[in-house]
């Protein structure tokens, strides 16, 4: 299905984690995943993956019909309208910038999701001493996946 808003994500990534859209963080980049798997075009970029189950949990929405959303070809406000009639959960702007700012400072809390982030930063960025959240880890992966230098 062609979608006259869908990204390429073969061509470039989707929009950083850290990216609000209603004050919420990850959002946008589901967005940009749902779209691209709709259209075709989202490359090695999973929708409704883990991270984005973080989302779905806080608002309590279905991610399956988010989707069929998307596929109408609604932009960024007219989702955010839907999500906020459709989520379970009514979140005051205060509970979703807390949410958010969590998000940004998220880091592995298991060894297995710090043995996996550790593994990721020594393969793509080495050097880099600044990666020590997810979303450092999905920046920098996004900005090596395209060309970009550590």
């Amino acid at each position: 299905m062609a979608l006259k808003n869908a990204p390429d994500l073969t061509k470039r990534p989707p929009r950083s984690p850290r990216v609000r859209l209603g004050g919420f963080a990850l959002l946008p980049r589901m967005l940009d995943k749902g779209r691209a798997n709709i259209a075709g075009t989202n490359g090695e970029y999973n929708y409704n993956c883990p991270m984005d189950q973080h989302l779905i949990n806080f608002l309590g929405f279905d991610p399956d019909a988010l989707k069929k959303q998307l596929a109408t070809g609604k932009g960024d406000g007219e989702i955010l309208n839907w999500l906020a009639k459709n989520s379970k959960f009514k979140r005051t702007p205060s509970e979703i910038a807390a949410w958010s700012a969590y998000h940004d400072q998220r880091a592995p809390s298991d060894v297995e999701g710090r043995e996996y982030l550790h593994e990721v930063h020594k393969t793509i960025g080495p050097k880099r001493e600044d990666i020590t959240t997810w979303f450092d880890m999905l920046d920098l992966d996004d900005h090596v996946s395209f060309g970009g230098t550590a």
